[in-house]
């Protein structure tokens, strides 16, 4: 199936090379997801991910902003970054992720792709295309694709060069990038996503729902109902939440002591900290750390 004239799409198909968590690997997976499924709360990965939405509408919340999604919208995800897709009721939307992970290249190299990964460092790291360089850009997935149906003993090697490939056009277009957020929400729903994004931005502070309302001018009560109508969580634990989120990224990626990642990702003491570790995990700090984040 040809997606918008531009993209092939085939349901529950999946490219792998390697496994997730190699020092190299791809998994591209093909396939639809819908409301029933879409994730409670924002998570984070430790590799590289690209998701690009194939259907007609959807939204992305990053670190707690809320991006509206059109069909071959590109989603670029760095390790770390707080991120979920949220879906429309209704039918099943069609998209593609790409998780992955490429070593470091060899002296005189190492620049080229520095400026590659830039991509997933903007403020709003999505990328909409049009016309020419949208056709262009999506060509090196449709050779990736086709690449995968014959395989042969370079198959991976060229699966991997048609992706840096592709990279590279998202890069070299990108002031051609026409994503533009079209959010249509009331004003309460476009005041809840600011509050959170301002969580995300500013958890470490002494935040509460006292403060919160006072900065944007709405009475704590007012606040409190409808952020829990239109988040599903309590205001003072999607702050816990998203605390918790960033101290799992520094557990999982520095050596740091667990007790100085606690007063750094917000909370004011270790058992604070533990306490709503295992209230939202299940596990401890220091369990999570050992395991890996398994």
């Amino acid at each position: 199936m040809l997606i918008d004239n531009t993209v092939i799409y085939e349901e529950k198909y999946m490219i792998e090379i390697n496994r997730q968590g190699a020092p190299f690997f791809y998994f591209f997976d093909w396939d639809e997801r819908s409301y029933t499924i879409n994730m409670e709360f924002q998570h984070f990965h430790q590799f590289y991910e690209l998701c690009i939405f194939l259907d007609e509408h959807a939204g992305h919340l990053i670190n707690g902003a809320w991006h509206d999604l059109r069909c071959c919208d590109i989603v670029a995800i760095r390790p770390s970054l707080l991120h979920k897709t949220a879906y429309p009721e209704g039918a099943p939307n069609k998209r593609l992720i790409i998780n992955f992970a490429i070593p470091s290249l060899p002296a005189g190299l190492e620049s080229y792709m520095k400026s590659i990964y830039s991509i997933f460092d903007g403020e709003i790291p999505i990328y909409r295309f049009e016309g020419r360089y949208k056709k262009a850009i999506f060509e090196k997935l449709n050779d990736i694709y086709y690449l995968s149906q014959a395989p042969n003993e370079l198959s991976n090697l060229a699966i991997h060069h048609k992706f840096v490939e592709f990279l590279s056009l998202i890069y070299l277009y990108r002031d051609k990038n026409a994503y533009k957020d079209q959010v249509d929400f009331d004003n309460i729903t476009n005041k809840i996503y600011s509050i959170t994004a301002c969580i995300h931005n500013r958890y470490t502070e002494d935040l509460s729902l006292a403060s919160l309302s006072k900065e944007f001018y709405v009475s704590s009560y007012y606040l409190s109902h409808q952020f829990k109508r239109i988040t599903g969580f309590t205001l003072t634990d999607y702050i816990s939440l998203t605390r918790v989120r960033n101290a799992q990224t520094l557990l999982l990626s520095t050596d740091e002591p667990i007790t100085d990642i606690a007063l750094q990702s917000g909370f004011k003491s270790f058992s604070q900290f533990n306490r709503a570790f295992n209230k939202f995990l299940q596990t401890s700090p220091s369990r999570f750390r050992r395991e890996g984040g398994k």
